[in-house]
């Protein structure tokens, strides 16, 4: 059996957490693991390999995490840009043989029981085999208005419901065979892929010509034009709500899918006070309660528990008014290693850089500013035009805009510099990438 995860999404309500290029299933919340790493761990014990669909901007962060965990049996599909669950799964499907049983999985999901979940697969693969579309129905605990529900009948399907005010929540859970729709599905790639060319024609189609026209360079690269020509659309409306082969496991598994601090907050351990922590510096408040407060380097959020779920809509005034927050945090993980952001005002800019061994960045210039490097530890390799040298701790080098530069750690430690930019613009997207050692376009 392999696993497809799903690594796609930006986990909004996690905001100022969670961000576009640090989303919610890569950080580190549960015991120094991620949601992502969790994921894969649960299911590598019952998988044979893993099939992980990811942004190409975030897949620097899957290959970093899966080695800090010593998983190696992996593969991977990288989408310029998302286009919902059903082409991201079946262009996944069109990688492996017909016959094989696929378990698709999102990233970013927590299940406590693994004893119910493995039951709970087993009976999935059973019907797989038997050429089923299953998906898992995760038992409510309470009339949750944020998820979908399958209405059922044992393991028949009887409908899919969208998610339902809190009047209708409720009356599905006193009928007792209504479930939340967990976004888990199992069945052969070959049934998956007969079924969304029956349903969707528009998006098998499409989806077969971006994976004839994918680079196959050790992973599968979709081109960004035949991504984009793909139908926006989930499984669910493409697929399951279609099919009469559909199979459902009603599970009881400690599922959670961390979809908001007050979801966090009930898997986090809690202290004297009832409070859960997670912070890196004192944080005081007096006479204060029923509130959550995230506090980040460059953004703090202030909620009445029971409404973090309205996070989003700060998200979406903030990615017209302050894109930056919403998109990185002040430390940004790169493929080559990590900046973290000291100072940003008008005219300069100022960045702490660490470069992993044996890694460099690209070979590139920018048009707006000047950069100063100072070496704090390791050895630089510099190039700057046709010169290349070594900057050694407490060197530094300059480069004019306009100079076509390079910077390289060629040597066992990580290389820590200071970069101070300065000039007109000192935006992130000022970058001309005129070589690449990790196949990335321009910001």
């Amino acid at each position: 059996m392999t696993n497809i995860i799903l690594c796609g999404g930006s986990g909004t309500r996690l905001w100022p957490i969670s961000r576009t290029l640090m989303p919610k299933q890569f950080v580190k919340l549960f015991d120094e693991k991620s949601l992502f790493q969790l994921t894969v761990e649960r299911n590598s014990t019952i998988c044979d390999k893993q099939l992980i669909v990811s942004n190409s901007e975030q897949y620097f962060l899957a290959v970093d995490q899966l080695e800090e965990i010593g998983s190696t049996n992996n593969q991977y599909i990288l989408e310029p840009i998302g286009r919902n669950t059903a082409p991201a799964i079946a262009l996944a499907c069109m990688t492996v043989n017909p016959d094989e049983i696929i378990l698709v999985t999102p990233s970013d999901h927590l299940i406590k029981n693994q004893m119910a979940y493995q039951a709970s697969l087993a009976r999935a693969q059973t019907l797989a085999t038997e050429n089923y579309l299953v998906t898992f129905g995760i038992t409510p605990n309470f009339p949750e208005t944020g998820f979908g529900y399958i209405e059922a009948a044992e393991e028949e399907v009887k409908a899919f419901h969208e998610k339902p005010d809190a009047q209708t929540a409720q009356r599905y859970i006193d009928a007792g065979n209504y479930y939340w729709n967990s976004g888990m599905f199992c069945f052969k790639a070959g049934i998956f892929l007969d079924a969304l060319q029956e349903h969707a024609p528009d998006i098998f189609t499409a989806c077969q010509l971006a994976y004839a026209n994918a680079s196959k360079d050790g992973m599968l690269r979709i081109k960004h034009e035949d991504m984009l020509s793909i139908p926006d659309d989930s499984i669910d409306y493409a697929v399951m709500e279609k099919s009469n082969r559909v199979k459902v496991i009603p599970s009881d598994i400690g599922w959670s899918d961390v979809g908001s601090f007050d979801a966090l907050a009930e898997e986090l351990p809690n202290d004297k006070h009832n409070n859960f922590i997670l912070a890196n510096k004192p944080v005081n408040l007096i006479d204060i309660e029923d509130l959550i407060i995230i506090d980040t380097e460059d953004a703090l959020l202030i909620s009445k528990k029971g409404s973090s779920q309205n996070v989003k809509e700060i998200v979406n005034t903030y990615k017209q008014t302050h894109p930056e927050l919403t998109h990185i945090h002040r430390t940004a993980h790169r493929p080559w290693g990590t900046y973290t952001i000291l100072e940003d005002t008008a005219g300069y800019k100022i960045k702490r850089i660490m470069v992993k061994p044996g890694k460099r960045l690209s070979l590139q210039k920018h048009f707006h500013r000047n950069e100063h490097w100072i070496v704090l530890s390791g050895t630089a390799t510099v190039t700057v035009g046709e010169k290349t040298y070594l900057v050694h701790p407490n060197e530094s080098t300059y480069i004019k805009a306009g100079e076509i530069h390079r910077l390289a750690n060629l040597g066992k430690i990580p290389l820590t510099i200071i970069e101070a930019q300065v000039g007109e613009y000192t935006g992130e997207d000022d970058i001309v990438r005129i070589e690449d050692d990790f196949n990335r376009g321009n910001i």
